[in-house]
Formats: structure tokens, C-alpha cells, sequence
């Protein structure tokens, strides 16, 4: 029980204090779904992408407004 208790408690010691780097995505497509839910998703590179993402749920695509120009698309490096 303590063995549990000490390895339980380490695992939430480690969660709560990795700093590692977040990373926003910038994309240039948004989607705003349809339906009953009505979310939205900026995470589209072309429009073709997000057409066929909200196809068949009445949603529809625009240009992201937040998306720096001239800024190439990155994976973030851990």
C-alpha cells in the first residue's frame, strides 16, 4: 500500500511540475461545423483540407484571421 501510495504520488509530482515548450499552430483554413455542435477548427493548411472536413455537416471554411503571413508551417521540435 505505501509502495503504491509513493509511486502514485511521484507520477503526480512529475505531471504538475513538466515545464516542457508549448507550441501554437498557425494555419491558414478555419472550419466552422454545422450541426448541433457548431464548433470550430483553425488547424486546416489548404482549403481543400477543411472542404472535406465539413462536407455533409452543413459547415463551411474561412481564412484564418490570426494566421501570419509568410510564416511556413512547423512541426514543434520536444
Amino acid at each position: 500500500m505505501q509502495k503504491t501510495f509513493l509511486g502514485l504520488t511521484t507520477l503526480i509530482v512529475a505531471v504538475l511540475l513538466h515545464t516542457g515548450s508549448v507550441h501554437a499552430q498557425n494555419y491558414p483554413w478555419c472550419a466552422q461545423y454545422g450541426g448541433s455542435f457548431g464548433g470550430s477548427n483553425c488547424g486546416f493548411t489548404t482549403v481543400g483540407q477543411c472542404r472535406a472536413t465539413v462536407s455533409g455537416t452543413g459547415g463551411y471554411c474561412y481564412r484564418n484571421p490570426m494566421f501570419a503571413q509568410g510564416r511556413r508551417y512547423r512541426q514543434p521540435r520536444y
